[in-house]
């Protein structure tokens, strides 16, 4: 029996560190303030790179099963080399690969994510060929308490409602975490989605896009935190979770609202940081911590694991998070 059942992705992410990334400040653009700009033509040469597997579902599987939680991903790789690849890390990784689809005749998913190597921040280009219409088998569901949704490509919306829908139907409890491209593509799809949901994780800029296509807002309301929470949690969600990169996270259930700092760490690399947080603030809530613990537990998995490359190596088990 699984408690939580994660879909979304399962690749693979090749990473390449560089210093030579010039960082443009554009804070007029709230969704985008910052951009990182290389010379059109130039050949720039990497010291290393690393190899890490990716994808949120594989991130949130692997996160939950280190601190104890019962945890599996669905997800789709192809019959190639790559996908072979991700098969054996997610297995090395103690995650049962029942529920990966196996496809022919496409590529499964790659990321190549250049790395800022002053800011750790990056920038991720990625491939989602394989992460097409996942294979959802209701009865295999059946006994997991939870459904945590991401990733999902292809046609999402259709995908997502589906989700919702068996959720709803045989009363699992929902976390959600809309990626940026599922925002722009579809905004009110995922206004839609998040009424049904326990848990929303947002990071700030996600936030900005999804309020601001609920009404008129001035530039300070939605600059600020607890302005953003509360509105997403008009929207239906009964816990918001909501990060700002280094200077921590909020949450609120609608009665308070909590915050916690972000760590200084030696960062190199924010790629995960995201579903590290998720997968730890998930991780105490299923273990019924308070709302302050699981903010401790998401931030203390995303600054450890931001000392790594890739989303996987610096994942926190439950003696090393609390």
């Amino acid at each position: 029996m699984y408690e939580i059942i994660c879909f979304g992705s399962a690749g693979k992410d090749i990473f390449f560190p560089t210093k030579n990334g010039s960082i443009i400040e554009t804070p007029d653009d709230l969704a985008s303030q910052k951009k990182i700009a290389f010379e059109l033509g130039a050949k720039i040469k990497i010291e290393n790179r690393f190899e890490s597997l990716g994808g949120c579902a594989a991130n949130l599987a692997i996160g939950l099963s280190r601190l104890g939680i019962v945890a599996t991903c669905v997800s789709n790789v192809v019959e190639d080399a790559i996908g072979d690849w991700v098969i054996g890390e997610l297995a090395n990784n103690n995650i049962k690969t029942d529920f990966i689809n196996r496809e022919a005749g496409k590529k499964s998913d790659l990321s190549a994510i250049i790395v800022d190597e002053n800011s750790a921040d990056r920038v991720i280009f990625t491939n989602k060929n394989s992460s097409g219409k996942l294979k959802l088998d209701r009865e295999k569901f059946k006994d997991a308490n939870w459904f945590f949704i991401s990733d999902v490509h292809g046609n999402w919306e259709f995908q997502v409602e589906e989700i919702i829908k068996i959720a709803q139907e045989d009363k699992k409890r929902i976390a959600f975490n809309p990626r940026e491209v599922y925002i722009r593509e579809n905004p009110r799809e995922v206004v839609n989605a998040v009424k049904y949901c326990e848990l929303v994780f947002l990071n700030k800029d996600e936030a900005i896009e999804i309020i601001s296509q609920t009404g008129n807002f001035s530039v300070s309301e939605m600059e600020d935190e607890k302005f953003l929470l509360e509105k997403v949690r008009e929207l239906g969600a009964k816990i918001v979770a909501l990060t700002d990169g280094a200077r921590g996270a909020w949450t609120s259930d609608g009665d308070e609202i909590f915050f916690a700092p972000g760590k200084k760490v030696n960062a190199v690399d924010s790629t995960g940081a995201g579903d590290a947080f998720a997968s730890g603030f998930i991780g105490a809530y299923l273990k019924e911590k308070t709302l302050k613990e699981c903010l401790e537990w998401g931030i203390a998995n995303s600054s450890h694991e931001v000392q790594f490359y890739g989303a996987i190596e610096g994942l926190l088990d439950e003696e090393g998070i609390v």
